[in-house]
């Protein structure tokens, strides 16, 4: 067991932390003499570590020295996640307000160098098609596409869109363009909207430190996440691993390759892509916690199959009887700043209500060799661009920043939610497919060059032109869960026959291998089919005659009955069905077995 001493020595500021001593923690924060973002060997900063155990003091004199708000603790908790798990509002807002603070400066000095890294790199056009797709039909009618248009010159970037966000069960639609222009004292950005004819003008500058407050939330932000559940959902990308894809028959396959807008591509498959939902509760009242427990649909709890669930509960009861203890659990600082001493699932802070949802899919990529674009020069500042606004571009930057194979990816296909996967294209290659308006092309001997003008990063004439403040953003979490809701609100709309989700889709929460045309059905399957459809039927009568009183009660017993017995048919459905993949499987196998030993035997033979 480690001593007090030892700690001192180890962790200055953590120590200073774990008492709350803030008068001695901002005297020695001003020495500069420590490293403000050392991990304890329990994965926490000494802001993380502030935070879990609530110490408002401790997080203000943090904060005032410009440590890291962006940071996270072992779990893959923010700290933005942790002062909301603590329930108390004034933390979330001097946290929330910090967050902000750094994301502007970020933005302000990351641009402009992001530009300049463009500067050096050719000039181009491309069209990056956004397909957004879904395994669960219900989705997929409710997801659009989009086309981004990049235009590069210098290090002037324009990128026009027409999606632009989600408002309640509506997709937003508009008509946009992003303009970065870098100059030697920084950046300008514009916000051009053509529907309304506004230029929206932001001269990159930073914030003095004493205007911090200039950024926090309003009360009606700090209510939303103090009063819904906490969410993160990020793809693991520890286990992945990419793989060629094959083509042909049998045993005797040829690599894989397909032409995508005119590239011969090589086709690769990134295996154990996990996708990884949690959610939290225990900041959250009891009747808010039994909203979010209850806000699923029959579907959506039948689609919970596919999913494997894992629960931890650290044994809290309420939110209100945790509501500003550090350290339940009385863990002893010897205890925890001990690394060989072994918690046993206790921890400091609020004991944690966690559910975690993992999901396994399959990442594909089309490489080709010969694309004129580079990924890391001309791509990846890009995507960092709009990865600063938009969250699908992030999980995009999160993807390709991984050791991908050789060549250019001309076309990604990956989860962004458990049912919703982005199919990203590039296409339109310096305007060669399809002519662009104020874009040239010209052939310097054995490569063609890109020549993009001057006006296509000017305000267009006759435009307004206002201030950035006046304009309304959504940031990247609230977008991210206006995605969320959007399909949620999908998957609650009855679909036509044609829509019924395909069970093995759902049980595999993956794309089918095979077709899913009508006559590749089996009987098996058009039953399973029947009993899933009859039992949701027959689970909303259930409910609304519930709803009706006693009354009804012996109705609702009848029901009762039906519903066992579709339950029973569904069981039995199901094993048909897997008995039938088994044969299926055992039919496959002999006949590559046969096959082999017949091509055996002609080789022979000559």
């Amino acid at each position: 067991m480690v001593n007090i001493d030892r700690i001192k020595e180890l962790y200055p500021l953590h120590w200073l932390v774990w008492n709350n001593d803030h008068v001695e923690l901002n005297s020695l924060l001003s020495t500069n003499q420590h490293n403000k973002e050392q991990h304890d060997n329990r994965g926490r900063t000494p802001l993380m570590l502030a935070v879990t155990l609530g110490y408002k003091e401790s997080i203000q004199v943090l904060l005032d020295n410009d440590v890291n708000v962006y940071t996270e603790n072992k779990d893959g908790w923010s700290v933005v996640q942790e002062a909301t798990g603590t329930g108390n509002p004034e933390i979330l807002q001097i946290v929330l307000a910090r967050r902000d603070y750094q994301r502007h400066c970020n933005r302000v000095d990351g641009i402009p160098e992001l530009l300049q890294k463009l500067k050096q790199a050719p000039d181009f056009y491309v069209e990056m098609k956004w397909e957004f797709t879904s395994w669960v039909p219900l989705a997929s009618r409710m997801c659009p596409s989009d086309t981004y248009k990049v235009y590069k010159q210098g290090s002037n970037v324009r990128i026009d869109t027409t999606l632009l966000g989600f408002d309640h069960t509506n997709w937003q639609r508009g008509n946009l363009s992003y303009v970065f222009k870098g100059q030697n004292d920084g950046a300008t950005m514009m916000e051009v909207d053509h529907e309304t004819r506004r230029v929206y003008v932001e001269h990159m500058k930073l914030i003095d430190d004493e205007n911090v407050q200039l950024m926090a939330p309003s009360e009606e932000g700090i209510l939303a996440r103090l009063t819904n559940p906490i969410v993160t959902t990020y793809v693991d990308t520890d286990k992945i691993s990419f793989e060629r894809n094959k083509a042909g028959l049998w045993g005797w396959r040829s690599d894989k390759s397909e032409v995508i807008n005119g590239h011969e591509c090589k086709v690769f498959s990134a295996s154990n892509v996990e996708l990884i939902t949690k959610t939290r509760l225990e900041h959250l009242s009891d009747a808010d916690k039994n909203i979010a427990r209850s806000a699923r649909t029959p579907l959506q709890s039948f689609l919970g199959i596919a999913e494997q669930q894992q629960e931890e509960n650290s044994g809290a009861t309420s939110s209100e009887e945790f509501s500003h203890i550090g350290n339940p659990s009385n863990i002893t600082p010897e205890e925890y700043f001990d690394p060989d001493f072994e918690l046993n699932g206790r921890d400091i802070g609020r004991p944690k209500e966690v559910t975690t949802k993992i999901q396994k899919f399959r990442a594909t990529l089309w490489l080709s060799e010969d694309y004129p674009l580079s990924l890391q020069e001309q791509i990846m500042p890009i995507v960092d661009l709009m990865a600063i606004s938009s969250t699908h571009f992030a999980k995009l930057k999160d993807f390709i920043q991984m050791q991908l194979p050789s060549g250019f990816p001309v076309k990604i296909e990956i989860p962004l939610f458990h049912v919703l996967n982005a199919r990203i294209t590039f296409g339109n290659i310096f305007g060669m497919d399809q002519e662009v308006e104020h874009v040239k092309k010209i052939q310097d001997g054995t490569r063609t060059v890109c020549v993009v003008d001057d006006i296509c990063f000017d305000a267009p004439v006759g435009y307004a032109k206002l201030g950035a403040l006046d304009r309304t953003q959504f940031s990247i979490e609230e977008e991210d869960d206006l995605l969320q809701f959007a399909i949620q609100q999908s998957l609650l709309e009855a679909g036509s026959e044609k829509d019924e989700v395909d069970i093995w889709e759902a049980l595999r929460a993956q794309k089918p291998s095979r077709p899913t045309t009508p006559n590749m059905a089996t009987d098996e399957e058009r039953q399973l089919q029947r009993a899933i459809q009859e039992s949701l039927e027959l689970y909303q009568a259930r409910v609304e005659f519930r709803d009706d009183g006693d009354s009804h009660r012996t109705t609702n017993n009848q029901d009762e009955s039906s519903i066992e017995d579709t339950a029973e048919q569904l069981r039995i459905a199901l094993r048909l069905s897997e008995q039938q993949q088994i044969e299926d499987e055992q039919r496959r196998l002999l006949e590559e077995e046969t096959f082999r030993q017949v091509l055996e035997l002609s080789l022979t033979d000559k």
